[in-house]
């Protein structure tokens, strides 16, 4: 693999600048690691007060060593550090890892002089991941560009893992509870300040990585919006799970008050999106980080959510039911002759799902194997989870148990499945051996079978739909305020239904459309400078006749003014009234970072009481705005209730999807865009109200 980041990641040759005799210095540290643990490339000290360190030959200045070095790691005070990164670009170094701090996170000046140092890696190709890092290493080949104590952390072979953190400490932190919980890292990344190197460049390079599976990365926040989903995009191409630790939140840059849209996007909203579709796993602990971790490494996903719960234990198999659902596994019952099989083998077994196989297995342990040959042989399921407490540790049962899984496995080599049970790191591997991942916690297995099964998921539909085109008669997005029935005629120019209305500036004209409708209408107040038009009684519904549609009007009129009387009135919409079919809502904001994400939910005057909505990236294609819709707690709604027919979905779906395309074309100009109610019909659906709002400085 050729990529920028390789002579950081890989090098055959490393200068430690500000190198320390003393091994437990931070200068120090790089070289006692590397020589601890067989790096097999050259090794360059660079310290001017002395001729060797750590019995290697020691250089006075970065410019004395041989040219063309793959990485250099910077362990000096600030003060220096600029023009030493300099020398390092002069002399062609390739990259280097900046343990230094006292840049952006300290003052201004710091925050100048980090410029300087992009501004340096910018003009020469020298990659600088840091400042302010713990720096980089990679097991395999015994380089330590870090001055943790990564030799004490260290208990498991080189593995799968590539492990990249915005922090410095709680990177370490990780690779030493994965190490504990059992899973195998090669690649460790730390980036600090990212004055250059940041989280989504080395997550791309995993991506590209032959020898990493799996990709964990934690980070407080985004800078390239572009780089992050690219990266994300070949990382899911490449089937490699990634699992994401975002913490903090994101500040949307749009007023709360102008839209619904805006004040239901803060927090993590547009985050969640971003991961959804890309079908990267947000972990909201360090446990469920590195558990999803250490079962994504066995490198099996289950291609549907037909989950099979075997148990010693009834309780405990209700407490994995439960969490099944919580996850939204489909624990389907066994078909009905293989439970009648299994209760002539078991008659005291609970033969559902779960199925129980109690305590009779301590007496007869084949009756064990018989029943999940039985149930693998007779239902379909995806993955199974089997529950034994500390049966295959237990010296009555132990071989065994270790027998019966050695027979299952030789029978069924590629049938998924995962142990939770008690037992010493040695009765562990032997079933990791075998290729089954072992939780204690029967819940927590459920929750990382859940995980694998999102990965197979991802993996299995590949590459989303193309966003669709837009007609060429779609209009652009405003870059001045307008009124509801200018914001719709927009709409309808993309391609998104709208209520049939005119805009009428007399009670006279207001009867005459009325009665061109032919039924019910609503009456709505017109005025760009009147946004929620609700909260001032400015909608009207249900008008039927002459008197009340004339009496409406001036009722309207009225109300604007007293209300708003700077508002400028374009004067009042007379559209049909839409009845039956199911209220929701689109919208859209605009983030700083990752521009326009689409909003969905249901609608109405309750949406930001339920919150009940689901966000994506713009432009996105049909199938990620029928994912979307699938989100929502409420979806039933959609598939009808109490008698009521289903809605529209295929018409709902085009309809977010052409939103999506709409927002992603015009996101220098919008700031939020909210169609609320959008209504869900059983055919068609229909904008019934629509806002949308100019960036301050579209015009």
């Amino acid at each position: 693999m050729t990529h920028p980041l390789e002579p950081m990641l890989r090098p055959s040759s490393v200068a430690i600048i500000g190198a320390s005799d003393t091994p437990s210095r931070i200068g120090g540290r790089p070289i006692g690691s590397m020589k601890a643990l067989g790096f097999k490339g050259d090794i360059y000290p660079v310290n001017p007060t002395r001729d060797t360190i750590q019995d290697l030959p020691a250089f006075a200045s970065i410019k004395d060593t041989p040219k063309g070095i793959d990485c250099a790691v910077i362990a000096i005070p600030a003060k220096i550090a600029v023009e030493t990164v300099r020398d390092c670009a002069d002399h062609g170094v390739k990259s280097a890892v900046m343990f230094t701090s006292g840049f952006a996170e300290l003052s201004d000046d710091g925050a100048k002089a980090q410029q300087e140092i992009s501004g340096i890696a910018r003009e020469s190709g020298m990659r600088i991941i840091g400042p302010n890092c713990l720096g980089v290493f990679n097991v395999g080949s015994g380089w330590y560009g870090t001055f943790t104590n990564a030799p004490g952390m260290l208990r498991m072979p080189p593995g799968p893992m590539g492990i990249v953190s915005q922090s410095g400490a709680y990177g370490a932190h990780v690779f030493m509870v994965s190490q504990l919980r059992g899973v195998g890292s090669n690649y460790w990344v730390t980036t600090g300040n990212e004055s250059d190197v940041d989280v989504a460049e080395v997550i791309e390079y995993y991506a590209q990585a032959d020898d990493v599976k799996v990709i964990l990365a934690y980070a407080e926040g985004m800078k390239d919006s572009n780089r992050i989903c690219n990266a994300l995009e070949m990382a899911r191409d490449a089937e490699k799970p990634v699992i994401f630790m975002k913490v903090g939140s994101t500040d949307i840059g749009a007023q709360a008050a102008a839209s619904h849209t805006a004040s239901l996007a803060g927090a993590d909203a547009v985050y969640d999106a971003l991961f959804k579709q890309y079908g990267v796993y947000r972990a909201e602990t360090t446990e469920e980080f590195v558990d999803v971790a250490y079962g994504c490494q066995f490198g099996q996903y289950p291609q549907g959510r037909k989950i099979d719960l075997q148990t010693i234990s009834g309780g405990v198999g209700v407490q994995m039911a439960d969490a099944s659902v919580k996850h939204d596994l489909d624990v389907k019952p066994l078909p009905d002759a293989t439970q009648k099989k299994l209760k002539e083998l078991i008659p005291f077994a609970g033969v559902t799902n779960p199925v129980d196989f109690t305590a009779q297995a301590l007496n007869d342990p084949s009756l064990m194997e018989a029943n999940i040959s039985m149930t693998i042989d007779d239902a379909d399921f995806d993955a199974h989870i089997v529950y034994l407490a500390s049966i295959p540790a237990s010296p009555f049962t132990k071989d065994i148990s270790e027998q019966i899984f050695n027979n299952l496995r030789k029978k069924y080599p590629d049938e998924i499945m995962m142990m939770s049970m008690i037992g010493p790191e040695e009765v562990v591997k032997t079933y990791e051996d075998m290729n089954i991942p072992c939780y204690e916690d029967p819940s927590l297995a459920v929750r990382a079978m859940a995980s694998l099964m999102h990965f197979g998921e991802v993996f299995a539909r590949g590459k989303p739909e193309a966003p669709p085109a837009l007609p060429g008669s779609a209009l652009p997005a405003p870059t001045t305020p307008v009124a509801e029935h200018e914001a719709k005629r927009i709409l309808d120019s993309v391609g998104i239904p709208v209520t049939t209305e005119e805009l009428v500036g007399s009670a006279e004209d207001a009867v005459s459309v009325w009665q061109k409708i032919g039924g019910a209408v609503v009456m709505k107040i017109a005025s760009p400078d009147i946004l929620h038009k609700t909260e001032i009684g400015g909608v009207l519904l249900n008008i039927n006749s002459a008197e009340e549609v004339a009496e409406g009007y001036n009722t309207l009129i009225e109300r604007a003014k007293s209300a708003k009387p700077d508002a400028h009135i374009d004067g009042v919409i007379v559209a049909e009234m839409v009845s039956g079919g199911v209220e929701t809502v689109m919208g859209v904001v605009c983030d700083p970072v990752f521009g326009p994400a689409v909003m969905f939910g249901l609608g109405g005057v309750f949406v930001e009481v339920l919150k009940d909505v689901t966000f994506r990236l713009a432009p996105f294609g049909v199938d990620e705005a029928r994912r979307m819709i699938d989100e929502i707690q409420g979806r039933a709604m959609l598939d009808g209730v109490r008698g009521a027919p289903p809605s529209d979905i295929d018409a709902l779906a085009e309809a977010l999807a052409k939103l999506s395309v709409f927002a992603a074309e015009n996101a220098d100009t919008i700031e939020t865009i909210d169609v609320n109610p959008f209504i869900a019909l059983p055919r068609g659906a229909v904008a019934v109200d629509a806002l949308i709002v100019p960036k301050e400085n579209a015009s």
